[in-house]
Order: C-alpha cells, then sequence, then structure tokens
C-alpha cells in the first residue's frame, strides 16, 4: 500500500455527486454510489483508516459514518487543514501518510496539508490543479472505489512530504 495509511474524504461532491434534493418538508437527499460504499469498506477492511471531514453539519454523514463504522468523523468544519491535522494527532499519523480527497476551495488547504492530494474528475479546477491524483470517475460516481483501488493496488506516488 505504499505510505498510505488514511484516507480522509470531503463529502458533498466526492461521496456524492454535489446535488442534493430538499423535499417540502425540509427532508434533505442526497445521493451516494455504492462503488464508494464498497471503497469505503474495502479500504477499512484492508486495514486503512477512513474518516469524513465535511464543511456540512448533516445528519447524512452521520449515517454514513454509522453504516461503515467510521468512528472518527468531522462535520461543520470551517479549517480542513486543522481538522485534517487534528485527525493526524488522535491516530498517530504523519501527515504524510494521509491522503486527502477534495473537490472545491474549501478542500485547497487540506489537500495541501496532506501526503497526497486526490480529487474527482468533476471537482473545481483549483481543486484538480492541487490534487496529485484525479480519478476518472466523477464524485458521487465511483471516485472514491477508484482511489481506493489504486491505494491498495500499490498505484499511489509517495508523499510529498516524503519526496521533498
Amino acid at each position: 500500500m505504499g505510505t498510505i495509511k488514511a484516507i480522509a474524504l470531503d463529502f458533498d461532491g466526492v461521496l456524492t455527486d454535489g446535488g442534493v434534493w430538499w423535499g417540502p418538508d425540509g427532508a434533505e437527499w442526497k445521493r451516494l454510489s455504492f462503488a464508494d460504499v464498497m471503497g469505503v469498506s474495502l479500504a477499512c477492511r484492508a486495514g486503512l483508516l477512513v474518516t469524513i471531514i465535511s464543511g456540512e453539519d448533516s445528519p447524512l454523514v452521520d449515517r454514513f459514518a454509522a453504516k461503515l463504522k467510521l468512528a472518527d468523523v468531522t462535520k461543520g468544519c470551517k479549517d480542513k487543514a486543522a481538522a485534517l491535522a487534528a485527525y493526524a494527532r488522535r491516530q498517530e499519523l504523519a501527515m504524510g501518510e494521509i491522503c486527502f480527497m477534495g473537490d472545491d476551495v474549501n478542500d485547497l488547504a487540506a489537500m495541501e496539508a496532506a501526503g497526497i492530494a486526490a480529487a474527482p474528475a468533476d471537482a473545481r479546477p483549483a481543486a484538480r490543479r492541487q490534487a496529485d491524483i484525479v480519478t476518472s470517475a466523477a464524485g458521487g460516481n465511483g471516485a472514491v472505489r477508484e482511489l481506493v483501488d489504486l491505494i491498495l493496488a500499490g498505484e499511489i506516488p509517495v508523499s510529498r512530504s516524503q519526496s521533498a
């Protein structure tokens, strides 16, 4: 698996397609791909740590985390780089051992801080430029599974922090 021991994921635009359905009763719905659900499951089974760092404070993040038994999740986050560093300290990881996948400008600092930065194919241009890896799959459509498959196959480059 190389140097990556953990994967940190943004939620909206990475695990989802970034869309939201709002019902007349105020309910919020988001679409997730079973390919990505399986990717997170495979990562966990392989011994990788997986976390979500989301700017949203959505109960849907809680539901996803509970389903996949992700115990260390950050929601309502305005500073994802600081949240990633705090996660690394809690898990006793070096930043170079973490891959962060984000899709928009609020993810850039965390992408810069992580050992490896990844972005879905449909991420905003700034996120794609920041990424070491851009998946061929779009957010919410298998991008996380593609990233996990690359990590498990040992096809992720050496982290920037170790190559410097």
